[in-house]
């Protein structure tokens, strides 16, 4: 583990917890404009939290199959550096995205088995990847559900594609992601919270600092999140 690694916090709602990741020194806030998604928030909030974050670290805006108007109403108030596709968008429609704001794309992409990586191809038009645990079944978020997928399967991956992992991640087990993956970045949601969109200061620090290598072992990250140790 480096310091290299990227770290994104992603559904970040308050100014505690988004205070609490700016002085951990991530380099990604995420804000989540999925209407369904206990992380959602306005572009009005969303517009006061960015404030706090400029010039911090890096501003994304999540959306779910949005439609042109509504990125572009997310793009003038909130102004942020990536947009992130979260749901059925195309690589045209992620294409056209990049022409039409001059941002920065992520489009997150599903992974269970290793017929899921076959569109990576289809989407290196995306400035980044975000490989992220496809949804459980019966799930009615694209993310954001707490779950890992084998890791194991992104072995034989390209070490220059530029991606961020995703999907179950949390303090205890971020380090051991990074090992078997060499993921250039991780992003986390759930992993920092302690109930559904409730983010938690201790399990943001803890993370990044197991995310970075400053945790020995996942039992240690565990304990500074806070959490019980499970095998």
């Amino acid at each position: 583990m480096t310091q290299s690694v990227i770290v994104k916090i992603c559904g970040l709602s308050t100014e505690d917890t988004l205070d609490a990741a700016l002085d951990a020194g991530v380099d990604m806030v995420g804000f989540n404009f999925f209407p369904k998604s206990p992380r959602f928030v306005t572009v009005e909030r969303a517009r006061e939290l960015a404030a706090r974050v400029r010039g911090r670290a890096e501003i994304v805006a999540l959306t779910v199959n949005m439609d042109v108007a509504g990125i572009e109403a997310i793009v003038q108030a909130v102004r942020p550096d990536w947009l992130q596709f979260h749901g059925a968008e195309t690589p045209a429609e992620v294409a056209s995205a990049q022409s039409r704001f001059g941002l920065g794309v992520i489009k997150a992409l599903g992974i269970s088995s290793a017929e899921d990586l076959a569109p990576i191809a289809d989407f290196s038009v995306a400035d980044r990847l975000l490989l992220d645990a496809k949804p459980p079944k019966g799930a009615t978020l694209p993310g954001g559900n707490g779950v890992p997928f084998d890791w194991r399967l992104l072995e034989a991956l390209d070490p220059a594609l530029s991606y961020m992992l995703s999907g179950g991640l949390d303090a205890g087990n971020v380090a051991e992601a990074v090992r078997l993956t060499r993921a250039p970045g991780v992003d986390v949601s759930s992993g920092v919270e302690s109930a559904p969109g409730i983010k938690d200061p201790d399990r943001i620090r803890a993370f990044t600092a197991a995310a970075r290598g400053s945790s020995k072992t996942p039992e240690e990250g565990r304990e500074q999140a806070g959490e019980r140790i499970m095998s």
